[in-house]
């Protein structure tokens, strides 16, 4: 009987190390599995394009790109409050900037990526047409008892440029009461495209992607501040995400995103 426990104790200590062994090996696992894959918060207006580029650089490297969509106030505030991000993508300058202040990206990895222009949308279907949009313009009187729908105001960057560009114009007052504010650009155009709103205020490559509303005026690019679009990896970007904001800056990735109507503002890269 000794004899038996003294073999079974014996086994149980040369099994122990591999046991041990075989528990320290997950991590590297899951570390290795995490390496393939980069997380991506992106302004709201970038989902088409950004989805083809990300499939493109999927398809040259296998690395799988997680894009989370949504107004640059909302994204950058979730990067601040620990949301697992490498990379950060954002409609405008400011919010980049509130990052940085917040020590939430890597300030060396910045660059001005993408520009982009605000138009004057309406339903599919409406009568109004070719809107001359300059200085003085009665965009309440056109509106008439309907609503325009755009981004917050205060917060999301394409209801900053509206506001801005209608302050320059002389409309803002007039037209504030009638100003449906959305939480984020695609929330604006769905109202347009839903008839809920009879007019909206979007990116121009917003409303090139839904088919349910036309575009009716161009907001001169004086009106506004320029919409620049930064770039960035986070504080705690994974190993890979250098390679990935290099590739945004290529040739490939310059037609994909030209092809939806941004401008491209780097000179590309091979």
């Amino acid at each position: 009987m000794k004899t038996l426990v003294r073999t079974l104790v014996a086994a149980l200590l040369v099994a122990a190390p591999f046991a041990t062994h075989a528990q320290d090996a997950k991590p590297s696992a899951a570390t290795a599995t995490q390496s393939k894959t980069l997380t991506v918060f992106a302004a709201a207006s970038m989902k088409n394009a950004l989805d083809d580029v990300d499939a493109a650089y999927t398809a040259k490297t296998g690395v799988k790109i997680n894009a989370s969509y949504a107004a640059s106030s909302t994204l950058a505030k979730q990067i601040e409050q620990g949301a697992p991000a490498d990379v950060f993508v954002s409609a405008d300058i400011a919010w980049m900037d509130y990052a940085v202040k917040k020590k939430t990206i890597a300030e060396p990895t910045r660059v001005n990526l993408l520009g982009n222009s605000i138009v004057l949308i309406a339903p599919k279907d409406s009568k109004i047409n070719d809107v001359k949009i300059s200085q003085g313009f009665d965009l309440a009187k056109l509106a008439r008892d309907g609503k325009i729908a755009t981004g917050d105001v205060k917060a999301v960057p394409v209801g900053k440029y509206a506001k801005a560009a209608l302050e320059k114009l002389g409309a803002w007052t007039a037209v504030e009461p009638k100003m449906a504010m959305a939480e984020n650009v695609r929330a604006a155009l769905a109202l347009v495209a839903r008839s809920e709103a009879v007019l909206g205020i979007v990116y121009s490559t917003d409303a090139k992607v839904e088919p349910g509303v036309k575009i009716v005026g161009t907001f001169p690019a004086t009106s506004h501040p320029p919409i620049i679009y930064p770039v960035a990896a986070t504080s705690t970007a994974h190993q890979g995400t250098a390679d990935y904001l290099a590739f945004l800056r290529t040739s490939a990735a310059k037609a994909i995103f030209e092809k939806y109507g941004f401008s491209f503002l780097v000179s590309p890269t091979t």
